[in-house]
């Protein structure tokens, strides 16, 4: 009987105040949305940071020759390698084989550019050293006296595109970020002025309830259910939002980043893992807005 009064009076309640309650479904769901972007690129963001280690690194490809006549670095190699070691701020030096940069050239680009990966035969690419420097502020030093090194080629690490691209990623979460907060609190303001405009609405039916012995929590209940119900309904649309901006949207804008392996892809199993947060966040500031509400401008 209490269930079935409760879920009447909800229904009758978002039926009435329906322009306020599409209002508030239309806040939510952008304020959730934007959180739930700004979420992805930063879990995309850490997920990518594994990937620069090599920043702070020097990458030393050894001459074509000299890789075919001596792969175990025993000879004219070895010589090369003594060089790079006694270089100023050089804290280690690690060598890998050509068949071992093979092997890694297909383990970083198979999964995001496997023609690449096809079109590259393992004899392509020869031997390198990776340089571990103790200061990485003197990157540019280090570079003038590998300059004097013969048999080598050096290439320094991607480390300024790299910035550019977490800079604007970073912008944009900051973006979102901002945008959610902005809309949550209109959201919070919506919810209150709804619960407010309900609560004055039923004031009659409620006092009445009140005198014949009804608990304040069963006569705030209604009240509370309606914002919550409204709140999970933007939090559902907000993913539905989500996952179209990434299928629409965000696949084609990072499209190149992805292909050249700047940065890890958002996949809609991200999208799906951040769902019931966004659900539970939405619902639980609902809740406690509408009964901080009833509690603070309700009197009965």
């Amino acid at each position: 009987m209490a269930v079935r009064f409760i879920a009447s009076e909800v229904a009758q309640g978002l039926r009435r105040n329906l322009s306020m309650t599409l209002a508030m479904i239309i806040t939510t769901a952008v304020a959730l949305g934007m959180l739930g972007a700004g979420l992805l690129v930063a879990m995309t963001a850490s997920a990518s940071q594994a990937k620069y280690d090599y920043l702070n690194e020097f990458r030393v490809y050894v001459d074509r020759s000299i890789s075919v006549e001596d792969p175990e670095c025993a000879a004219e190699c070895a010589g090369i390698r003594e060089q790079l070691e006694e270089t100023s701020g050089v804290a280690s030096v690690e060598y890998k084989n050509p068949q071992e940069t093979y092997s890694e050239f297909v383990e970083l680009f198979a999964s995001t550019d496997p023609v690449l990966v096809e079109s590259t035969s393992p004899d392509a690419l020869g031997s390198r050293f990776t340089l571990t420097l103790s200061d990485p502020t003197r990157a540019e030093d280090v570079a003038v006296e590998l300059a004097d090194v013969s048999g080598i080629e050096v290439v320094q690490g991607q480390g300024e595109l790299v910035e550019r691209v977490f800079s604007v990623l970073g912008g944009i979460r900051n973006a979102a970020f901002a945008i959610a907060v902005v809309q949550l609190v209109a959201t919070v303001l919506l919810i209150a002025n709804m619960t407010q405009i309900a609560a004055f609405t039923r004031r009659t039916a409620v006092g009445i309830m009140r005198l014949v012995g009804a608990s304040r929590w069963y006569t705030e209940l209604p009240f509370v259910l309606e914002a919550v119900i409204a709140a999970i309904t933007g939090a559902v649309l907000a993913v539905g939002g989500l996952l179209v901006a990434k299928n629409v949207f965000l696949d084609r804008v990072l499209d190149e980043a992805y292909r050249a392996n700047l940065v890890e892809r958002i996949t809609t199993s991200d999208i799906l893992l951040l769902a019931p947060g966004l659900v539970v966040a939405g619902a639980a500031a609902s809740a406690l807005t509408a009964w901080a509400t009833l509690r603070l401008t309700v009197r009965h």
